[in-house]
């Protein structure tokens, strides 16, 4: 029975204990957006954690302080190393930050802006810039091919 008792109290550790969320090795670049979600996660996580410990911290819901506690270490850090990032140079040329629209050999359009890797979601038309999609396009103007997955693209706007 004793046996039991421990392995309830092994699993809740093991849930406790939960792993760092990774941070990017690259520099954090962040659009004037990026960075308001930035400080809304940060805000987020520090009610997070004040929730936490006014319901009793680590004795009443380890998994609960354990996942408030990473999350402020994690959106702590990227405030920390945030770095707001304007795009300038000319404008039909593709920067952090633009939304750049490319056709692909077979006739069909795309456009992504290029932003933060924290704030990059694909199915809502944003890339980080160190995709290798943004890499290949990233310095290039209105009219130049660029080679994307094997493929080539032909950039036909930049907004």
């Amino acid at each position: 029975m004793a046996v039991a008792f421990t392995r309830e109290e092994d699993y809740e550790s093991q849930a406790a204990d939960l792993p760092d969320r990774p941070v990017s090795t690259h520099p954090n670049l962040v659009t004037a957006s990026g960075l308001a979600a930035i400080e809304t996660e940060l805000a987020s996580a520090r009610a997070a954690y004040g929730q936490a410990q006014s319901e009793g911290g680590i004795s009443a819901d380890r998994t609960a302080m354990a996942r408030a506690t990473r999350d402020l270490r994690y959106w702590g850090s990227r405030r920390a190393s945030a770095q707001l990032t304007e795009p300038q140079g000319e404008a039909d040329k593709v920067l952090f930050g633009r939304t750049v629209e490319f056709e692909r050999e077979d006739g069909r359009k795309q456009s992504f802006r290029i932003v933060g890797e924290d704030e990059a979601d694909p199915t809502k038309g944003s890339v980080s810039y160190a995709s290798p999609l943004a890499r290949a396009l990233l310095g290039k103007a209105v009219g130049d091919v660029a080679l994307v997955n094997g493929a080539e693209v032909e950039i036909v706007a930049v907004r």
